[in-house]
């Protein structure tokens, strides 16, 4: 398996070469999770992996809770689907904890101060109140609870999510508002631990493979130990291919296309085409895949390809439209040129207003 087949497979998989699916919790779902601390690109990056999908389609599921977006795996916002946020945080909420304790006592912030935090914020949001953060510190600082801090307010509320006590609410015009979960949420069926680690891996490598064993710990946050648990159950569900020594876990079914696409992707920060992988050498240009600066750079918005990172991207908001400036690594021949005039079309329609592209 060479880097081309890598990619073409991860294209496949990620639902970035064809998707059908309908709607953003089904895309959502099928990753298990997906990064959203920059939530305007956290919504391209999920109207990508559907046929036709505006920033308004987007939303509108998430102001209706049809997705959810909370802390969970790793420190940092996710959106997740709401039958599966609850054993999502029952699996991962103790390793976001530990990774977070050094910050928690920094700020002074113990067992008793979160309980004490998380009874107040119930009583604050229950009988189905939404709250923005700014009403939430309010509320807390007339409670004789510190919370002027912004990252102490952070930590406070970060802790919430991961006790289940809040989620994210809908937005009131452009600010975030917090609800709390057991209003939220409908109760699902429970999953015990080895269910739900069973259940993350396989929407793992399914979804991002083909992938490696650390790939699935840094983008989890599990540790080696559980990540090999997990692989070992899914042992029916998953194909492996040896490169070089390296073993990549991927879907039963790898229909690895044997020609150039011809296709181009302007992806938002943070996508799960960059983001998942621990070792993202395979997607650079090969002219680039050793440069320590772009691989730093890789988790801004790039510019893909044919699977591969040939540069960067900016859009310029106007009031009318868009100008979207390119920072390319190498000049685009004429096919590759239309392949990215047709996904600035795409983002232009996701917007709804005019796009225009400068190389």
């Amino acid at each position: 398996m060479n880097n081309a087949q890598i990619v073409y497979q991860r294209l496949d998989n990620q639902r970035l070469s064809s998707s059908d699916f309908k709607r953003p919790a089904d895309v959502v779902r099928w990753f298990g999770a997906v990064q959203a601390q920059d939530f305007n690109g956290a919504k391209w990056a999920l109207a990508q992996r559907m046929p036709e999908a505006t920033n308004a389609v987007i939303e509108k599921a998430y102001s209706e809770g049809k997705i959810l977006r909370t802390h969970v795996m790793r420190p940092t916002w996710h959106f997740v689907a709401p039958d599966d946020i609850r054993w999502l945080l029952q699996l991962t909420a103790s390793r976001v904890n530990t990774a977070l304790g050094s910050n928690y006592r920094k700020f002074e912030l113990d067992s008793g101060t979160f309980k004490r935090c998380d009874k107040i914020l119930t009583s604050a949001l229950k009988g189905g109140k939404y709250l923005t953060r700014a009403s939430l510190k309010k509320i807390l600082n007339d409670s004789g609870v510190v919370a002027d801090d912004g990252v102490r307010l952070a930590h406070i509320l970060v802790h919430a999510e991961l006790d289940e006590v809040i989620c994210s609410g809908p937005l009131i015009g452009k600010q975030f508002t917090y609800a709390l979960l057991e209003e939220r949420v409908p109760q699902t069926k429970a999953l015990d631990r080895e269910q739900a680690l069973l259940k993350l891996t396989r929407r793992y490598f399914t979804s991002h493979g083909p992938a490696m064993l650390q790939d699935f710990v840094w983008w989890s946050g599990l540790t080696m130990a559980d990540a090999k648990t997990g692989v070992s159950m899914n042992e029916r569900h998953l194909t492996k291919t040896n490169r070089d020594g390296t073993v990549y876990l991927g879907p039963p079914s790898a229909n690895t296309p044997q020609t150039r696409l011809q296709s181009a992707h302007l992806l938002p920060p943070f996508d799960e085409y960059t983001v998942a992988y621990k070792d993202r050498k395979a997607i650079f240009d090969r002219d680039h895949r050793t440069s320590s600066t772009t691989q730093n750079g890789i988790l801004g918005p790039v510019v893909v390809v044919d699977g591969e990172v040939v540069g960067g991207w900016k859009g310029i908001n106007d009031k009318e439209f868009v100008n979207i400036q390119l920072i390319l690594f190498r000049p685009l021949n004429n096919s590759e040129v239309r392949a990215v005039r047709k996904a600035a079309d795409r983002y232009s329609k996701f917007l709804g207003i005019w796009a225009k592209i400068i190389f």
